[in-house]
């Protein structure tokens, strides 16, 4: 009997890492966290992945790429079936409508880590650590100012205690539109710049379209003005309104967009303005009249060397390169209005961690990883993607094709899409059509008209 109490006490001691020799190891427990995507395949992340796992080797983290169109549908069902990933991947617009399924940063977090101690006599033990998070003030200072107002929300567990302010994610990149050019059709029209102001971009439109024998445009100008053939046309048209001074909402995200200021001069109404400017391009009574439904995508248009512009985003340079590899194209700041503050617009993903991940702490320690600046800087290097740090602009700028998309990432804006993006961008596309075809009373029945429907979606 001596020799068994011996003997499981030695048993005991071992399990818990406390054995007689030196070399006796205690273990961590193995940590699993999945992590949802969209775009990027897994290679894009391996060498993050791997510089997380040489600090904790005990963490083990899977991957998913979905589809787009799939995405949403998928990430729902998840939740709803209690399989939802650790780590999830939202658009910046999507953030308020997925808050009560998001889990916020905690101020710190609680990590085990494996090390060797004692100096004669080594062991391994397993040691637990408290390590603060990013701050709001470090939020601010690291990353363009857009990404603090779309991912700081209101956090209210308890009805009965005020809201405190949260951060429910971190972006990898920070994406924009900006101009793509031809660089021979615009060499063949002696235009020496692609345009930086949209007075020059009208002028430049004029130059570049061409017509043949029966009056058809043969070669359009740029590739906007209509709502189903432009790729992005929502975002196009809110990028407009921004620059044109229309507030899309206010700062309890109450659709404004169809209101006036005080100030604005009379007969100036900023969101009209902007949708008419936009559809002018595919008006036939417009001089700048240069694209209508009869073109293919925008994007393809571009590709084929049938349009001579199109605003577009830094994904598009893969694309781009794969369906036209002789293309001879630039990419240039999208164009300003003349003499105003530069206004951009926005558009990103951030990395945010699930309510009923099993390992928040962990998930959020990765996220943390991920986006720091050490370690991102391989993911933007092997997807050619803008950067959404401050202090990475700078090595950025000289890029041929990134310098438009870093320059502009400081003055991108964006807004709230409410509860459903997809049917915010048909309002706007039946907008551009309402427009087009004309026969409103008056301007406001249709800024007014669309932003009652885009209001409903800010409903649950």
């Amino acid at each position: 009997m001596k020799k068994l109490a011996i003997l499981l006490l030695f048993v005991m001691l071992v399990s818990m890492g406390a054995g007689c020799s030196g070399s006796q190891t205690a273990t961590l427990e193995t940590v699993e966290l999945t992590i949802w995507r969209v775009f990027d395949d897994e290679d894009a992340f391996e060498p993050i992945i791997d510089n997380y796992r040489a600090v904790h080797p005990n963490v083990k983290i899977n991957y998913r790429k979905l589809r787009f169109d799939e995405y949403e549908d998928e990430l729902i069902r998840a939740f709803a079936e209690g399989r939802g990933p650790d780590i999830v991947s939202l658009h910046n617009t999507w953030l308020p409508a997925y808050q009560a399924l998001l889990t916020p940063m905690p101020s710190s977090v609680t990590l085990s880590y494996q090390e060797t101690q004692g100096t004669l006599r080594k062991e391994t033990v397993v040691v637990s650590r408290t390590e603060n998070t990013m701050s709001m003030r470090e939020l601010e200072s690291s990353f363009i100012e857009q990404v603090a107002q779309d991912v700081v929300l209101d956090y209210q567990p308890d009805p009965d205690v005020d809201p405190v302010e949260k951060i429910y994610g971190l972006p990898l990149a920070v994406d924009t539109l900006a101009l793509y050019y031809n660089k021979d059709l615009l060499n063949a029209a002696g235009i020496a710049n692609p345009p930086q102001t949209w007075e020059e971009f009208q002028d430049d439109v004029v130059a570049l379209t061409t017509y043949d024998k029966n009056g058809n445009i043969e070669q359009s100008g740029v590739a906007m003005g209509t709502s189903q053939n432009v790729e992005r046309a929502s975002d196009i048209l809110s990028l407009l309104m921004m620059q044109n001074g229309a507030q899309m909402t206010d700062e309890r995200n109450k659709v404004t967009f169809q209101t006036v200021a005080k100030d604005t001069p009379e007969g100036v109404y900023p969101s009209f303005d902007a949708v008419s400017f936009y559809t002018d391009f595919a008006n036939p009574t417009k001089e700048v009249y240069t694209w209508n439904n009869t073109f293919d995508s925008s994007f393809e248009s571009f590709a084929n060397g049938e349009t001579a512009m199109f605003l577009g985003y830094s994904y598009h340079i893969p694309l781009l390169r794969t369906a036209s590899p002789k293309l001879n194209f630039g990419i240039s700041p999208v164009p300003q209005i003349s003499n105003a503050k530069k206004v951009n617009f926005a558009n990103y993903w951030v990395e945010s961690v699930a309510k009923s991940s099993q390992n928040p702490n962990w998930a959020w320690d990765f996220v943390q990883f991920e986006t720091s600046e050490e370690q991102v800087k391989s993911y933007l290097d092997v997807g050619q993607k803008p950067t959404a740090l401050r202090n990475i602009i700078a090595d950025q700028l000289d890029d041929p094709l990134l310098g438009a998309f870093a320059e502009q990432t400081l003055t991108a804006q964006s807004w709230y899409h409410g509860y459903d993006s997809g049917i915010v961008e048909d309002i706007f596309e039946d907008m551009i059509d309402a427009v087009l075809a004309g026969g409103y009373k008056d301007p406001e029945d249709v800024m007014y008209d669309s932003a009652t429907q885009v209001s409903a979606t800010y409903k649950k």
